[in-house]
């Protein structure tokens, strides 16, 4: 993570509540293969674990279970110009939001993994349709019990949260109001607000 400790957001709340809204994410983890990455829907348990599933034929599959893996959650981000500055006799940089997660990973049950896709599928179908959400009672029971022996469910008991919420604080009031402005003209709303409402 960034190493300014400005950047940092230690609202615990906050980071599990970022890993709620975006809902994807990456795990991370050295294995006898050398460093592997898989990207996935990840869902926050709310008490200290995230969990997610993969295919069986995933390069961490047959690895993860009992491993030490990251977890990493990317929020908004955008490009900053130095046009925006009072002084523009500065240098570009990049505002983000990221939320790391660090833990000892083990394998779902059958019901587990069952339970996760069922409330995956359910908070998402409601941001999407909700007036006649997709359920997992739609798709026939032999055709389920395939697809879900096609998958293995994880969960990872989170042991260290590192966060990186860069978001101009090494800048004044003023150049900050003016990259907000800026971020919003240039179609960055969501990371402007957040420099709005998270920096005093």
């Amino acid at each position: 993570m960034h190493p300014a400790a400005s950047f940092r957001h230690d609202d615990r709340a906050l980071l599990e509540a970022l890993v709620a809204e975006v809902g994807f994410g990456m795990v991370f983890l050295t294995t006898p293969d050398g460093p592997r990455v898989a990207h996935v829907p990840l869902l926050s348990t709310g008490d200290g674990a995230i969990q997610f599933h993969l295919s069986r034929g995933n390069a961490l599959t047959r690895w993860l279970d009992g491993a030490q893996a990251l977890a990493v959650v990317n929020g908004p981000d955008a490009y900053v110009s130095p046009v925006w500055y009072e002084d523009q006799g500065q240098v570009p940089t990049w505002n983000y939001v990221a939320v790391e997660m660090e833990g000892r990973v083990r394998r779902m049950s059958e019901e587990g993994l069952h339970g996760l896709l069922e409330t995956v599928s359910a908070r998402h179908e409601a941001r999407v349709n909700p007036s006649a959400p997709w359920t997992m009672d739609k798709v026939p029971p032999a055709s389920m019990a395939r697809l879900m022996g096609g998958i293995v469910g994880f969960e990872l008991e989170v042991e260290v949260w590192r966060s990186t919420f860069k978001l101009s604080q090494n800048k004044s009031a003023e150049d900050r109001a003016r990259v907000a402005a800026g971020l919003v003209d240039s179609g960055a709303p969501a990371l402007a607000e957040l420099m709005r409402t998270l920096v005093p």
